[in-house]
């Protein structure tokens, strides 16, 4: 499948569809580090103003323009990606690139690559990992990426000059790293290393002590219950599209939180050290291959 996006000199027309806190951010960091042109697709006119107004997208375009875009970014929640590629699939540029920016990716590649292939439209999706426990485009930040990973996670027919084209990009508006794997794996992973973590912060705060934590609370109480702010709409839709995953996750962290109950109520303090010492090494095992990792550029899983 011939591609139509050219990183080497030539100006694209990207199309960011979704102005929230990724495709607003996204917008401003394509406006502060590259020289193409941005233009925007939100239903709340509102946020189109604003967007205008800081500069963060050169125009405001409807879904009949999508055929003038070389790249069409989606930020949307996942039922809305999925609606928004059937319902345009006859309007994006052949040859052109559809990527989507939301955090579970094997139910968004299965739906929507068959339907744009077809078409002679790639389907790539991706994952900027990073985010706020706010959202809108209000919050959005044109650093919102700085030394972020950016994850592509192609299919085996996704053409090589595809992957290669979204990492350069991804670098050039401040992305440090590029993970390259699949669909499958990304959910995996990112049950463990991102649902989990908000559900049990969401979980956290529900004691009848978080009541009395003033005073009372340093850097450990913030650290965990930082994600429990968060956009319960999105990330209802997100954990059920990656429910098996997550589902996994849940019962062995439930299974791990027994083990230290049981040592305690036993009152069986061997056990107990032997758990959290089990867990401090981990964590440091952790921290070396974070900093080893954190060295490459780009990173295939």
């Amino acid at each position: 499948m011939r591609c139509c996006l050219d990183l080497k000199g030539q100006k694209m027309n990207i199309a960011v569809v979704g102005l929230g806190l990724i495709g607003g951010s996204i917008c401003k960091s394509l406006k502060k580090h590259t020289f193409h042109k941005v233009m925007g697709i939100d239903s709340k006119k509102e946020t189109v103003k604003k967007a205008l107004e800081q500069n963060a997208i050169d125009e405001e375009i409807t879904a009949d323009r999508l055929c003038e875009a070389n790249l069409t970014i989606i930020c949307l929640y996942p039922e809305g990606i999925c609606d928004f590629v059937r319902e345009n699939a006859d309007r994006f540029k052949k040859g052109s690139i559809v990527i989507d920016t939301c955090g579970v990716k094997k139910a968004i590649v299965d739906a929507c690559t068959p339907i744009l292939e077809e078409r002679g439209v790639m389907f790539v999706g991706v994952h900027p990992m990073a985010g706020r426990e706010f959202s809108g485009f209000d919050y959005s930040t044109d650093t919102l990426f700085d030394n972020a990973s950016f994850i592509v996670t192609p299919t085996d027919n996704t053409p090589q000059i595809a992957v290669d084209l979204l990492s350069t990009l991804a670098g050039s508006i401040g992305f440090g790293k590029v993970v390259v794997t699949s669909p499958e794996k990304h959910d995996k992973v990112i049950a463990y290393t991102s649902q989990l973590a908000h559900i049990v912060s969401n979980a956290y705060v529900k004691s009848p002590s978080v009541h009395d934590f003033n005073g009372f609370s340093a850097g450990s109480f913030m650290d965990l219950t930082r994600v429990a702010k968060l956009n319960e709409d999105m990330w209802t839709s997100l954990f059920m599209c990656n429910k098996e995953a997550l589902l996994y996750e849940i019962n062995y962290i439930i299974d791990s939180i027994t083990e230290y109950r049981d040592a305690m109520e036993k009152e069986d303090k061997k056990r107990l050290c032997e758990l959290l010492r089990d867990g401090r090494i981990l964590k440091e095992k952790c921290n070396e291959l974070y900093k080893g990792n954190s060295k490459e550029k780009e990173e295939k899983i």
